[in-house]
């Protein structure tokens, strides 16, 4: 059967965990659901594949978290990291959904292992996936197809018809050809557009060149730009993004986690003036590592250093990339291309001003700071002194984008004048905006994906008749 003769009920644009949530609970409905997913089947689901852990709310401890996580402290971390830039009903809607979703989305395959260690700290609140997000994400297309969700892989949505705000078909490219293809209900769930660079020098400038997309190179954003060129109200601030700084060594595209730098908390953190530009201890890193892609951005060439000695190089998981070694400051900063007397000379007075003596422990803020320095480090502070001596270079890596089209509490889109669309719903990392207006706590994609992805496949399945 040629894809122009497919007859789905429900057409899901996307193949990762969001869209994966909506086509179970679309199918489990009994309605006949079809997956597009523009990358070829070895590069599906998009930033699924590089995830760890979701982060949902409970009320107790289980066999892989150590304690509760009550509704209302999700929603005081998420206001933290937000500043308050979030739809206050739609995020509290999402945490309560959230509570039932590790019930869920281990019905559907999904295992969890205990947390891992080093500077996350997630183990009471974060469910960490056993075997880690392709694993996860390979769980669920098992239950998927299984249930009968048919999946193409290299289909690219090329155009929508939607007539005052209901969906009619997509226009579909695959194997060369284009087909149309109509569902009584259409779910777009396939992630931001991070991989459209000159998107993203719209709002960055030309600074965007210098970033690294986390993900694949298929997240584009096209079905963003023809939903909001359709009339759909759109949602979020173009230079808002999940920015983290990864090793600036790491691929243009599909570094993914084993990029990632989790080590800010146990050093400082320089600019190619070897400057100190922020404060490295200002909170426990799952709740600051996602703003050190956009500090990181406003830095020359968008490039700084985390520097750091001996005895932390165990105390985090490492990059992909063994960090570079010296045993003398002169002799590292020589290597990084960088002024060894200035590197030489911040260093020497960040020593001075450390005022140690506590208990060291990064799972919490320590109270072991700097005093007297423009930028203080107010926790974890250590002398830098012990040979040999460490750096990593890094850059921004983008994850996702917020910029998205606005939903209500049942994931359906919002036309320009409010009112919900009657057949059109949006999930995970397309409407993230909705809750992050700016910022990010770690695993929060991954619940706004299962949890409006569940809730946009059940919306879907009452239309797909």
């Amino acid at each position: 059967m040629s894809l122009s003769e497919r007859t789905p009920e429900v057409l899901v644009a996307g193949g990762g965990n969001a869209a994966l949530c909506a086509a179970i609970a679309a199918r489990r409905a009994g309605r006949r659901v079809l997956v597009v997913e523009a990358a070829p089947k070895f590069y599906r689901g998009g930033n699924t594949r590089h995830t760890r852990n979701m982060r949902c709310a409970h009320d107790s401890a289980t066999g892989t978290l150590t304690g509760p996580y009550p509704e209302e402290e999700f929603f005081d971390d998420l206001l933290r990291v937000t500043s308050g830039n979030t739809d206050e009903a739609l995020a509290r809607h999402m945490i309560r959904e959230s509570k039932s979703m590790l019930d869920w989305i281990q019905e559907q395959g999904v295992r969890f292992q205990p947390s891992l260690g080093g500077t996350l700290s997630l183990g009471r609140t974060n469910s960490f996936f056993l075997g880690g997000g392709r694993s996860m994400l390979n769980a669920l297309y098992r239950t998927a197809e299984a249930l009968g969700v048919e999946v193409v892989y290299d289909a690219e949505i090329v155009a929508l018809d939607i007539a005052d705000g209901t969906f009619r078909a997509a226009t579909v490219r695959h194997d060369g050809q284009e087909h149309r293809i109509a569902a009584p209900a259409f779910v777009a769930a396939c992630g931001g557009f991070q991989a459209d660079l000159d998107w993203l020098k719209e709002g960055w400038g030309e600074r965007a060149g210098n970033f690294l997309i986390r993900g694949t190179p298929y997240n584009r954003g096209t079905v963003t730009r023809m939903l909001i060129a359709a009339g759909m109200q759109q949602i979020g601030d173009p230079t808002q993004c999940h920015a983290v700084a990864i090793d600036a060594r790491a691929p243009q595209y599909d570094g993914g986690i084993i990029t990632r730098l989790d080590c800010v908390v146990f050093g400082i953190v320089l600019n190619k003036e070897c400057r100190r530009f922020y404060d490295e201890g200002e909170d426990i890193w799952p709740k600051r590592y996602a703003i050190w892609g956009r500090l990181v951005a406003d830095q020359t060439d968008q490039t700084a250093y985390i520097v750091f000695d001996a005895p932390n190089l165990t105390r985090f998981m490492p990059s992909l990339f063994p960090p570079v070694m010296a045993d003398t400051l002169r002799e590292l900063a020589g290597k990084l291309d960088l002024d060894p007397e200035a590197f030489e000379a911040t260093i020497t007075e960040f020593n001075r001003h450390v005022v140690g003596g506590r208990p060291f422990t990064h799972a919490e803020p320590d109270g072991n700071r700097t005093e007297g320095l423009q930028i203080e480090k107010t926790n974890w502070a250590q002398r830098i002194e012990t040979a040999p001596f460490y750096a990593y270079p890094v850059k921004p890596g983008i994850t996702f984008t917020y910029l998205g089209v606005r939903v209500d509490e049942q994931a359906r889109i919002l036309c320009a004048d409010g009112t919900p669309s009657s057949n059109m719903f949006a999930a995970g990392e397309i409407m993230a905006g909705n809750v992050l207006g700016q910022g990010y706590a770690a695993g929060i994609g991954m619940t706004i994906g299962s949890v409006f992805g569940r809730l946009a496949g059940q919306g879907a399945a009452q239309h797909g008749t």
